[in-house]
């Protein structure tokens, strides 16, 4: 048996499941995956992640913010064994029912699913309660943001680099706009909340109906950064009037200023979607997972859309002369440069 099985299956023992029968649940873009677990005497299911440390994944941001998570009333799953040195949590399973996959069956339930979603991060971003997680600094968005110019402008113009002097330019742009929405209070930011790490759990009341996946790098940052991540979705199309009323239901449950909050919003959504851009082309480059290529023009869509806000005008002169649209031809060189 190879090591990492025994590891997993010795786990597996210590936590009581050994009678359990185990089917692989997902991958994500990490080296974590998840397998289900089901008691095949009581049918109880459990969740397991398996994030090996010898792949450079940690389980210890995923358990801390798990629990102020749970402390704060929220569904994030529970905590049933864990051994962070191994790399493994043994977690309660919220089900499978992702608001992406709701929303394609009931189309109906979108308004519901995302009113709750919009509901849950009104409450994370109360700044009155206390965060314990690192600030999320103009310094993080830059390196984030320079991904962009790290992997897609270099493939989509078959491998050009990109001069110093454009870097710095891009560098100071990127700085600038996100130090002027930095924010007073900031808040909880789960950063990667979206419609395919939110599952609804309608036997549950209140805000607890929106179970929570995928946070472990949640940082403290400004309230305006998951409502991006939720409205302008990387992988599902999200009309103009839904995003208009989630953003009119957001504003008035937190009475947050408007016009500030709507720069932020740009801001932040410009900088996220430059750094998705990259993201998928380094999947696609370095990881070998082609598909991600395929999402990209609807991200492109949303950086478009957030660099016509007039705060961002510069940025969006400097994108509009040196970073080519995610044409056919620059997805095929993306392709090719794997």
């Amino acid at each position: 048996m190879p090591e990492r099985a025994g590891q997993i299956a010795d786990f597996i023992k210590r936590a009581g499941w050994s009678d359990a029968g185990r089917v692989l649940l997902a991958g994500d873009a990490s080296a974590r995956k998840y397998h289900r677990l089901t008691n095949m005497i009581t049918g109880q299911t459990a969740v397991l992640m398996d994030a090996p440390p010898a792949k450079g994944e940690t389980t210890e941001p995923f358990l801390r913010v798990a629990e102020q998570l749970l402390q704060r009333g929220l569904s994030a799953p529970k905590i049933i064994a864990q051994d962070q040195s191994l790399g493994l949590i043994l977690l309660e399973d919220l089900g499978d029912d992702l608001f992406c996959v709701v929303c394609e069956k009931d189309p109906k339930a979108e308004s519901l699913l995302y009113e709750s979603a919009v509901d849950v991060l009104a409450e994370l971003g109360t700044p009155a309660h206390p965060v314990d997680l690192p600030p999320y600094t103009p310094d993080i968005y830059l390196d984030e943001a320079r991904l962009v110019t790290q992997w897609y402008l270099p493939a989509a113009r078959a491998g050009t680099v990109i001069p110093e002097q454009l870097q710095a330019q891009f560098d100071s742009l990127i700085l600038a706009a996100c130090t002027a929405v930095s924010p007073v209070d900031p808040v909880f930011v789960l950063r990667d909340y979206h419609a395919e790490n939110l599952l609804w759990l309608p036997d549950r009341s209140g805000l607890k109906r929106v179970g929570l996946l995928d946070f472990q790098d949640a940082l403290a940052g400004h309230p305006a950064y998951d409502l991006v991540s939720l409205l302008e979705d990387a992988r599902r199309d999200t009309t103009a009037e839904l995003r208009d009323r989630m953003l009119k239901r957001y504003l008035q449950a937190t009475g947050l200023d408007h016009q500030p909050f709507l720069q932020a919003f740009a801001t932040l959504g410009a900088q996220r979607n430059l750094k998705i851009i990259g993201i998928f082309t380094r999947l696609c480059i370095r990881d070998q997972k082609p598909d991600y290529v395929d999402l990209i023009p609807r991200v492109w869509d949303h950086l478009m859309r957030d660099l016509s806000h007039p705060a961002l005008s510069d940025l969006k002169q400097w994108v509009a002369q040196n970073i080519p649209p995610p044409g056919s031809q620059v997805r095929g060189n993306i392709r090719g440069a794997a």
